[in-house]
């Protein structure tokens, strides 16, 4: 069960992405979050109550704390990133990270996956990197080299921040239902407010970037509560690789959408990602 909600995770977290990469380029980074991350906890206090009664203990909010300046980091400089370089660039480097992280953390607290679900890890962060391969342009875009360079470090320092949102989520228990993750996103949208407000920056988006901003939103949000689900139940490190095959859907909507090209490196991490979720879920 926890390979399947890890895998969900990843198909809304890579939607999430993409329209957040749209809100993006048509809006300010702060604007964009703040709506985004706003929308979320919207979304998250809604369906609250129709959820069973949570019991939070000191772990659980302050484990919800440091996932809420972890993954505000995160998103914000993988909003940045991709609105720098090319989509289908950007998020898996950013996956890439993302799925390390927490790998190491589980291994250092003792997590040891069977060998042939670890030969899936080792493939599946492959297919990433090989995600992450372009042979031709963005069909309508192009990134000069040193726009892509940039993208590229940032989307690398999104990746560690994302990782450490993983890890942070994972420490929480399961008898605080969900609220771990309001008090994360609740830190995460006054952080930015804060910043908005103290640099005189629009704290809202355009018109043209509501939509996918409030998609966005609740994409994330859904993908957070699987995966934090998944990770409570499963092991830390082969849960958050699967989650972090999220650029898969990030490069089929940009190829749908966008019409960016899927190279055949692109076309080959792919085939590696499906080798790789059935390696680990048949041996975790």
């Amino acid at each position: 069960m926890a390979s399947l909600l890890a895998l969900l995770a990843a198909v809304f977290y890579g939607a999430g992405d993409f329209f957040g990469g749209i809100t993006t380029r048509r809006a300010t980074m702060i604007g964009a979050v703040l709506v985004t991350q706003g929308s979320g906890l919207v979304f998250l206090l809604m369906v609250t109550p129709l959820l069973p009664d949570a019991q939070l203990t000191r772990n659980d909010v302050l484990f919800g704390a440091l996932a809420g300046v972890t993954g505000s980091m995160g998103v914000a400089l993988l909003y940045l990133a991709l609105a720098i370089g090319p989509m289908s660039v950007v998020a898996p480097v950013t996956a890439v990270c993302a799925a390390i992280v927490p790998l190491l953390i589980g291994l250092a607290l003792g997590e040891r996956p069977h060998t042939l679900a670890g030969l899936g890890v080792l493939l599946a962060l492959g297919s990433v990197g090989l995600l992450s391969q372009s042979d031709t342009p963005a069909e309508g875009e192009t990134h000069s080299r040193a726009g892509l360079g940039r993208g590229v470090r940032v989307a690398l320092a999104s990746g560690v921040a994302i990782g450490g949102f993983f890890v942070a989520l994972a420490q929480t228990s399961a008898a605080a239902v969900m609220w771990p993750l309001a008090i994360s996103r609740t830190v995460s949208v006054t952080m930015f407010l804060t910043i908005a407000l103290a640099g005189g920056r629009p704290a809202g988006v355009p018109r043209a970037a509501l939509a996918p901003a409030l998609a966005c939103g609740a994409l994330d949000m859904v993908a957070n509560a699987l995966y934090m689900t998944a990770a409570r139940q499963g092991q830390l490190g082969l849960v958050a690789t699967l989650a972090s095959l999220y650029p898969a859907s990030t490069v089929l909507l940009a190829r749908i959408v966008l019409k960016e090209r899927l190279g055949r490196w692109q076309q080959a991490g792919v085939v590696a990602a499906v080798a790789a979720i059935v390696l680990i879920v048949r041996n975790s």
